[in-house]
């Protein structure tokens, strides 16, 4: 069975997400926080859930603090729809500059909600690009050391200041999404941003896809992260299904031969959790996330320890006195070694990495992308390597 069969949020690879989860009837339906999933463009797969800032009077709040309550309050508010899915909030640039407070304050409340920084995603507006550097750059360090991901709202800034600081991912802007591919200028800029973004580790997020065109040249230039109402309508909530994808057109041509094809083309983010999580953690996440293909253990330093594939591990926990003899007991006993490969390794290099394996069952595992620290940041299935190399 493909691997692809069962990733993180669809029950098939035509592009449904997760089992619808109702939230609370208790839940208020007006007011709520718009909801947008974040869909690989390949797959189909919901990866994240963006929860977009209630926006009052027109204008974010300029107190450090407000804007902490407003984020922790989103916090609790996805909280009510149980899923563990990945998490992009929003922040704003002038909260990073007060300090430690008011992060410390959204860290809490994190934690709090059963959650670990690590599963969240801080984006910040665009008025990162009016901050001093310095500034900017210690306070982005502060961020790091409290467990949160980071991301830039906008791709418009200094292409050296995105290699510095090295986000998670950056939003390519809707305004530009919407000229492609007719506009030739608004392509090209988006075929930069993403080069730049695949180039260097980090994941550019398409935003505002509205129609199938959009989707093929995005696809085209190697983004894999998007949102838009091409997948779901304003009232999508956690657990509903994500519209299918179309197929991508057909190319003519046998299996790509092009060794400057790498694997950052193909990666997707990890589901990731701490090196001593329990094995009842790790099913709760196979048992919500029904296409989850596997899960990677991190040590403190983000460095893969071992990786627990889907069906291998509820095939041990399941058996006769599986759940006794596992549930309470680390995760790690029951996960394998990962297997890594260098994020600018050849695409070509790394299938064949996974063809050597000398245990056959292993073959379609995922492969970890890693930087030069040996940091995990990002997952590669074999069998996009596969279909993207025969196109």
């Amino acid at each position: 069975m493909s691997p692809q069969q069962d990733f993180l949020q669809s029950g098939e690879r035509s592009g449904t997400a997760l089992a619808t989860v109702n939230a609370p009837s208790d839940e208020p339906k007006d007011g709520a926080p718009p909801f947008h999933p974040i869909v690989d463009l390949d797959s189909g797969e919901v990866l994240a859930i963006e929860v977009e800032r209630p926006v009052e009077g027109g204008s974010v709040s300029s107190d450090p603090e407000t804007d902490a309550e407003v984020v922790s309050r989103l916090v609790r508010r996805v909280a009510a729809y149980q899923t563990s899915l990945p998490l992009v909030l929003p922040i704003a640039a002038s909260t990073l500059l007060s300090g430690l407070g008011p992060l410390a304050l959204v860290e809490k409340t994190v934690r709090r909600m059963g959650r670990r920084p690590r599963e969240i995603t801080l984006v910040i507006d665009t008025d990162l690009r009016t901050l001093p550097r310095e500034q900017l750059l210690q306070s982005l360090g502060q961020v790091r050391e409290l467990g949160f991901r980071f991301a830039f709202g906008t791709g418009q800034i200094a292409p050296d200041l995105l290699l510095e600081t090295n986000p998670f991912l950056f939003r390519i802007d809707a305004s530009l999404v919407a000229g492609i591919p007719d506009d030739t200028r608004r392509s090209a800029v988006v075929e930069g941003l993403a080069r730049m973004g695949c180039g260097s580790g980090i994941f550019p997020l398409a935003s505002g896809v509205d129609t199938s065109a959009q989707l093929n040249r995005l696809r085209q230039v190697g983004v894999r992260l998007a949102q838009g109402p091409l997948f779901a309508g304003p009232e999508w909530l956690p657990g509903d299904r994500v519209n299918p994808l179309p197929a991508p057109p057909m190319l003519d041509g046998g299996m790509a031969t092009d060794t400057s094809t790498t694997v950052a083309e193909y990666m997707v983010p990890p589901f990731t959790m701490a090196a001593d999580a329990k094995c009842e953690d790790v099913l709760d996440s196979f048992t919500e996330n029904t296409a989850l293909n596997s899960i990677i253990l991190l040590d403190h330093r983000d460095r893969p320890v071992g990786s627990v594939d889907r069906s291998r591990f509820l095939l041990a926990i399941t058996g006769p006195y599986g759940h006794a003899l596992h549930a309470k007991r680390p995760a790690r006993r029951l996960a394998d070694e990962p297997r890594t490969i260098a994020r600018q390794m050849p695409a070509l290099a790394a299938l064949r990495v996974a063809g050597v394996d000398q245990s056959r069952e292993r073959i379609y595992d995922d492969l970890i992308a890693v930087n030069e620290f040996g940091q995990c940041i990002g997952v590669v299935h074999v069998s996009d390597l596969i279909r993207g190399l025969s196109r």
